[in-house]
């Protein structure tokens, strides 16, 4: 990207709430932008900074897709749940078959460095406006810095999920796709910066921005620990994972939505900021996002997997009327499986191109209630306060009996499968499917690696299925992550291809 960080996006209505007095989003003017030091003189422009952040969450950089559908590629094309429509590209039909080379523009992770150097770029310039606004406060910055801190160390979390080793780049560049020709820094290091910087993410984070909208598109206190407990529960530290998920349960802020699918449907996909969302990128209709393209038109790139409905919430013949509210009509038009989450309006009313604003929902209540459940039944002992929540998910969406395990809550491996098949029932398509997967079956050195292989089984093409499941065997478990995009490696001389695919 050429332009640097000079970079304008028409603002969403949460935003212009906030910046009242100016018109930009994102007015973010590093070293070739305009002079910094005609900029980084007011708290007011650390303030329009911190939210040009938040922009670069909802844009599509050149050259790069967007990163929301970045996050649903990486997130669900390697899983089990989507099928391909008949707009799907190449590139992306050989994810999906474990034919992942590093052409393939899918690696392509321009966009959440972008992120990145925006936030660097805050912490980087913001601290030195101390010492010309003397109405700015360090606590006003510390909270500043909290927030581009925790965003940051969420676009750096999902690095470490999808490419494993990355290169940490924690200063600003004058082009956010500029690396410094770093070398890869281990997964491991990583995550040990994203949990400092979440650390004093929460510390310095504010618990409120005054309002219920603001406090689900803003970085707060509860969404800091979302993220930490997501962190934790990847790097198998469940004692930690626990404490966070019960700073929220226990704060009593949020919660699930009960009702009827087109009440949930509404309040919760449609509208967007529900009582159960805890933080959500805010499209609406001067920011769309690109779902509307993916899901639907005739040249839709993707559908629900025929088994999603068969398999995964099953469908009672006997009476229509009982069925999973998380299933038809809310993840899935059954009529011919469309992707109905982003895209419909009601159950039987589909968005216009131009009301294209679904929000990408990162953390909600239900996340928090699975993530310790599974945190306690990995902890042993604890399996029956682990159902306990499973169930509560499950009374709440009228989750059918063909789907209950009914597991032994001190059987951890058959409460893992329980688990993990409640995760899919409830984040269909947001996401999370393939890390949940990877999650589940890298710990303790690959005790589950089944469950990537009777993956392969059900989402790969008989055809290929013998090479996906011999590649996901790798010893090394490198195939499990995707490689560098080979642009990366051509700009950067100290980058090393992922081993798998040298």
């Amino acid at each position: 990207m050429k332009r640097g960080l000079l970079f304008y996006i028409t603002t969403s209505s949460l935003i212009i709430t906030l910046l009242t007095s100016c018109n930009k989003y994102l007015e973010l003017k590093p070293q070739d932008g305009l002079i910094r030091q005609e900029f980084w003189k007011t708290k007011e422009q650390v303030q329009a900074s911190v939210l040009g952040c938040y922009g670069a969450l909802l844009a599509s950089p050149t050259n790069s897709r967007s990163l929301t559908e970045t996050f649903f590629l990486w997130g669900e094309l390697r899983a089990d749940m989507i099928a391909p429509g008949n707009g799907i590209t190449a590139d992306e039909t050989d994810v999906m078959n474990v034919n992942t080379l590093p052409t393939n523009a899918v690696t392509n992770w321009a966009g959440v460095y972008q992120v990145i150097n925006y936030c660097n770029t805050v912490i980087d310039f913001a601290p030195g406006v101390l010492a010309n606004d003397n109405t700015f406060t360090k606590q006003q910055l510390n909270q500043y810095l909290a927030e581009v801190k925790a965003l940051r160390a969420m676009m750096y979390f999902t690095l470490v999920k999808t490419f494993r080793d990355v290169p940490l780049k924690t200063k600003s560049t004058s082009s956010d796709q500029d690396l410094l020709l770093l070398p890869k820094t281990s997964g491991d290091s990583v995550l040990q910066v994203v949990l400092s910087d979440l650390k004093f993410a929460d510390s310095n984070i504010v618990f409120t921005y005054g309002n219920s909208i603001t406090d689900k598109g803003r970085i707060n206190k509860y969404s800091v620990k979302a993220l930490l407990a997501d962190v934790y529960l990847w790097m198998d530290n469940y004692a930690e994972c626990e404490k966070a998920c019960n700073y929220i349960i226990d704060s009593k802020k949020y919660g699930l939505l009960f009702g009827s699918n087109i009440t949930i449907y509404d309040n919760l996909y449609y509208k967007g900021n529900s009582s159960e969302g805890i933080f959500e990128f805010q499209f609406d209709q001067q920011k769309l996002n690109n779902f509307y393209d993916m899901f639907t038109t005739s040249k839709v790139r993707f559908l629900a997997s025929s088994t999603v409905m068969e398999q995964i919430y099953t469908i009672d013949f006997v009476d229509d009327k009982n069925f999973d509210i998380r299933g038809q009509g809310c993840s899935v038009r059954t009529s011919d499986n469309a992707i109905w989450k982003y895209i419909g309006v009601d159950y039987n009313t589909i968005r216009s191109a131009d009301a294209s604003y679904a929000h990408w929902i990162a953390y909600r209540m239900a996340d928090i209630y699975l993530m310790k459940a599974e945190a306690l039944n990995q902890m042993g002992g604890r399996g029956v306060e682990a159902l306990a929540y499973v169930t509560f998910i499950r009374d709440r969406s009228n989750a059918l009996d063909a789907t209950d395990l009914k597991p032994d809550p001190e059987d951890r491996n058959t409460m893992t499968d329980f688990i993990l098949q409640e995760r899919a029932r409830e984040f269909a398509f947001e996401g999370k499917r393939w890390y949940d997967i990877l999650r589940n079956a890298k710990r303790n050195n690959y005790e589950r690696i089944d469950l990537l292989l009777n993956m392969v089984s059900k989402s790969v093409p008989p055809i290929r299925q013998l090479s996906a499941i011999n590649k996901y065997k790798d010893p090394a478990h490198n195939s499990h992550y995707l490689p560098i995009y080979f642009y990366e490696l051509q700009s950067d001389p100290n980058l090393i291809q992922n081993p798998f695919y040298q």
